[in-house]
């Protein structure tokens, strides 16, 4: 199944973009499936400024909803205290807070950008991400991040060659208390 015939399968729904290719790329199909879409990207300490502009930026090219969302991720204890799996943590509670706005909004079903390229055995926050039954629409349909380019390339999205981005507290050694 091609990458629009799976999301107009979805119904409606919403997005979690960060505002890098993959989920720019995500909502970009989205919205041209024709199906209810909103994006939602999450604002806290450890999304630098950039992120939050090229979301904005993708969104008003895609002409995609978008709603920020402000979360305080050092408001959690398994998060400061930054154990091995912080990033397990940090995603449960960035996913369940996307998943009640989504739901106050009127989407049952929440996608992120993990594409057939990331390595899932390696990464403890997509654990929380399977746990809170969110979709990977481009993972689902074995789009690599080589595929994700070249088609973001194609749709004018100038995030297509935009350098992956990691989470600002994998700066931190694990045990290292995050202030």
């Amino acid at each position: 199944m091609n990458l629009i015939e799976y999301l107009t399968s979805l119904g409606n729904i919403a997005v979690a973009m960060s505002g890098g290719v993959d989920s720019s790329y995500l909502a970009y199909a989205a919205k041209q499936s024709g199906i209810p879409c909103k994006a939602y990207t999450v604002k806290s300490q450890f999304v630098p400024q950039f992120e939050l502009n090229d979301a904005k930026k993708i969104a008003e090219f895609i002409d995609i909803p978008l709603e920020i969302i402000d979360i305080d991720v050092l408001a959690h204890d398994d998060v400061t205290s930054n154990p091995s799996n912080r990033c397990y943590y940090c995603k449960h509670h960035v996913f369940s807070t996307i998943s009640e706005h989504a739901r106050r909004d009127g989407f049952t079903i929440l996608c992120d950008g993990t594409n057939a390229s990331d390595d899932v055995d390696n990464r403890p926050g997509m654990k929380a991400i399977a746990e809170l039954s969110v979709k990977s629409p481009l993972r689902e349909c074995n789009l690599t991040k080589s595929m994700i380019r070249d088609l973001a390339y194609k749709a004018d999205l100038f995030t297509w060659d935009k350098p992956s981005y990691a989470c600002l507290a994998t700066r931190f050694q694990p045990g290292q208390q995050i202030t």
